[in-house]
């Protein structure tokens, strides 16, 4: 009853320990080296098949962790720019000043008082309008503050 052809062996190499780390590694959109982050609005219009699968892995995930003490997360869309391109308000909102030098030149200085030595090619994470579409069907804007816990 047994056959004595050898069992077929999978090729290539073997599958990682790691598969969602080694999936995040490769930074796709929405995630950074602490966080991944999925657009509420993006997972709400998924297929109805593929929403219940993510609701049902998302409920494991809080049921094993929910002995922790969570924060409330703010997600605030960013994008990369150039110091040298900021306005005063973008400059203001990540904590970054700007005088007149000695030499008559700007510099500008973190809000750790560190000099950015070359703001023409020294990039910042600056706060932008979100390009995702939101719940509702509108695009942009920041998302309301979550509504505080009862209580």
């Amino acid at each position: 009853m047994f056959t004595p052809d050898p069992i077929p062996r999978p090729s290539g190499p073997p599958e990682s320990s790691t598969p969602l780390a080694d999936y995040l590694s490769r930074n796709p959109p929405g995630t950074d080296e602490d966080h991944a982050v999925l657009p509420r609005s993006l997972v709400e219009s998924m297929p109805l098949p593929w929403q219940r699968h993510m609701r049902d892995l998302l409920a494991e995930f809080h049921q094993a962790f929910a002995h922790l003490n969570w924060p409330v997360y703010r997600v605030v869309p960013t994008r990369w720019e150039l110091v040298a391109d900021l306005d005063e308000q973008q400059l203001a909102e990540i904590g970054c000043t700007v005088e007149l030098g000695d030499g008559g030149e700007l510099e500008y200085r973190l809000r750790d008082g560190s000099r950015v030595e070359d703001p023409e090619h020294h990039r910042v994470l600056v706060p932008c309008p979100d390009p995702l579409p939101r719940r509702g069907g509108g695009r942009g804007g920041r998302a309301a503050d979550p509504a505080p816990p009862p209580g």
